[in-house]
């Protein structure tokens, strides 16, 4: 189990990640409107809505990419509205993108081995003072990126550049990268979005395997099937507000989600 899975562990009583009263402003548009809920340590929870509900605002809030305009955001209890993201990532949030970005020439272990936390090789000095050091993290680092890339079936690509792979592969190497720094909760982006059906059955099977280590997940995704099979609860925001929270099955019933989707048609 990784070190943030058995801090997180350690803390089950105490949501991973809370939002509380989270509003965001962009001048006289208010994109994210009084929102509250929280993450349960070990869950995967969905946030779905129609385009415009304000849902990749409230991503990027939680991840420190913007700052809230007022409300605060928890941490396994720790208030964090007001630190940047390398700052969480460095408490065990982790993030990916609906449209992945690896560098295109480094090798898909290469791109993998930039997401280690704590590299002593990152202070110059530490090369000559400490070369030991920086070559021992070096190798545990690269045999941690080669078992990441065999979780996500990328292992007979380690040494490609990363420019060579597909939409779906690419999704599977940033949740590879993401794994890297250690996370206690991963917030995924859109992972289906782009991705042909048979690699989108190997990143649910992915996600799933990686939730059975401890880790928690709270996803965006318009793949409603993908919601159903693998969320334990679902959220569905709309003009910037939650709207609804239960299983796949209660929300779908709910007349407000309905009517948020499908302008009051069933």
């Amino acid at each position: 189990m990784s070190e943030a899975a058995e801090r997180q562990g350690k803390e089950t009583c105490v949501p991973v990640l809370t939002a509380s009263n989270v509003v965001r402003r962009f001048g006289g548009l208010v994109a994210v409107n009084n929102v509250s809920f929280h993450v349960k340590a070990g869950e995967i929870l969905g946030l779905i809505g129609p385009n415009g509900a304000g849902k990749t605002t409230m991503f990027d809030l939680l991840a420190g990419s913007i700052l809230p305009t007022s409300g605060d955001i928890l941490l396994n209890g720790t208030r964090v509205s007001g630190e940047a993201a390398h700052l969480r990532i460095g408490r065990g949030l982790g993030r990916t993108f609906q449209i992945p970005r690896p560098l295109p020439n480094l090798t898909l272990i290469e791109n993998i081995m930039l997401a280690a936390q704590g590299q002593a090789g990152e202070k110059l000095l530490a090369n000559f003072l400490t070369p030991w050091r920086v070559a021992a993290q070096e190798k545990a680092a690269r045999t941690k990126a080669l078992e990441l890339l065999e979780l996500v079936t990328l292992s007979h690509l380690a040494h490609e550049p990363a420019r060579v792979l597909s939409g779906g592969q690419r999704k599977l190497l940033e949740l590879a990268r993401v794994m890297m720094a250690d996370p206690a909760i991963i917030l995924l982006d859109e992972p289906a979005a782009g991705v042909n059906a048979t690699l989108l059955e190997v990143i649910i099977d992915r996600i799933r395997d990686i939730n059975a280590r401890g880790i928690t997940f709270l996803l965006i995704e318009h793949n409603i099937d993908m919601v159903t099979r693998l969320c334990h609860r679902v959220l569905v925001m709309a003009s910037g507000q939650l709207l609804s929270e239960g299983t796949a099955e209660e929300v779908a019933r709910d007349p407000r989600v309905i009517e948020a989707y499908l302008g009051g048609t069933a």
